[in-house]
């Protein structure tokens, strides 16, 4: 039978105490919250429990607080964005996705997984942060709008050169997928380019839901590209589409466009492959400059950010298809 105090109790919780709220229950002078906990991290999940003390604690009538967070596990999904070779601009396309898969609403984080070149911490905006470890995952740090981030770039000093074997560089990357990643939905993980240990790892321990392959136009990143879609083909993971990057240029005094890698090149190998195309990114002055100075260009309505926005639109409705 609810008693007088309890129902006073309720009435006076506030702020997410009130609005986790799934039960509560006084018997005598103590009193127990039972709240809802779902998609919080662990320090979340702290400042709540302290929060919710406070208050009972604050009530007249109750000398003692127990308090019991309840959280289903979130399904997280990985995407990997990978390349057979270096210099592609993988890391600026994954960049760009997760800023607009953010603003469309969607719950996203990003990994680095190129644990030799890591470059998301210049790319979104969160160079010097500095992740902690609690119950031993890392706790990510935010980059722009709030993105979840984790990078061994936010670990080791500036410009330190790692000689890690194989197994040390897969160990890593482990760590980093099994961080505290809350409420994220959509963990989009950019991969180091080729087919070695860290890619074989992510393929085979953690198994993705989809994979994007970027490439430039030209013959030699085709030739990679390739490969790297038969290891996730090989592994079982459906290659969502490919990008073409860098796909053609214009000058910005004359206005005159070139294809100084070609251009059409990965729409054609898509389609022999019978693979998805995602679009084209062209090679802009703009874009180098803003993602060097980590403010991705898909955070903006600008011009440069409209390829990101569109190929981020084609996996937006691949990830609604995949969770239908």
């Amino acid at each position: 039978m609810k008693s007088a105090l309890q129902d006073a109790l309720r009435e006076a919780l506030s702020g997410d105490v009130s609005a986790r709220l799934s039960t509560v229950a006084v018997r005598g002078t103590a009193a127990t919250l039972v709240l809802d906990g779902a998609g919080l991290s662990s320090d979340q999940r702290d400042a709540l429990e302290e929060d919710a003390r406070a208050q009972i604690l604050s009530h007249p009538g109750i000398t003692e607080a127990r308090v019991a967070i309840m959280a289903q596990r979130v399904t997280r999904r990985i995407i990997a964005v990978g390349s057979g070779k270096g210099g592609v601009g993988k890391s600026t396309l994954t960049a760009n996705l997760a800023v607009a898969l953010k603003r469309m609403g969607h719950k996203i984080g990003v990994v680095d997984g190129d644990i030799y070149g890591p470059s998301q911490p210049t790319l979104l905006g969160c160079v010097g942060s500095k992740p902690v470890a609690k119950d031993e995952q890392l706790q990510p740090v935010m980059g722009v709008l709030d993105i979840p981030t984790l990078s061994i770039g936010h670990i080791i000093a500036p410009g330190k050169a790692l000689a890690w074997r194989g197994p040390m560089a897969a160990g890593a990357l482990g760590q980093l997928i099994e961080a505290d990643w809350g409420d994220v939905e959509t963990l989009l993980v950019d991969l180091p380019p080729g087919t070695g240990d860290v890619q074989l790892t992510m393929v085979q321990k953690y198994k993705p839901a989809g994979a994007v392959i970027v490439s430039t136009p030209q013959d030699l990143a085709l030739i990679d590209a390739a490969r790297a879609g038969q290891l996730f083909e090989t592994a079982g993971v459906p290659v969502i589409g490919l990008v073409e990057n860098m796909a053609g240029y214009i000058c910005p005094h004359c206005g005159e466009g070139s294809d100084p890698f070609g251009q059409g090149g990965v729409e054609k190998i898509a389609e022999r492959l019978e693979l998805p195309f995602l679009g084209r990114i062209p090679l802009t002055m703009d874009i180098r400059q803003s993602s060097d100075a980590g403010k991705p260009p898909a955070a903006s309505d600008g011009s440069s950010g409209a390829a990101f926005n569109g190929v981020a639109r084609k996996l937006a409705d691949w990830l609604e298809q995949d969770q239908a």
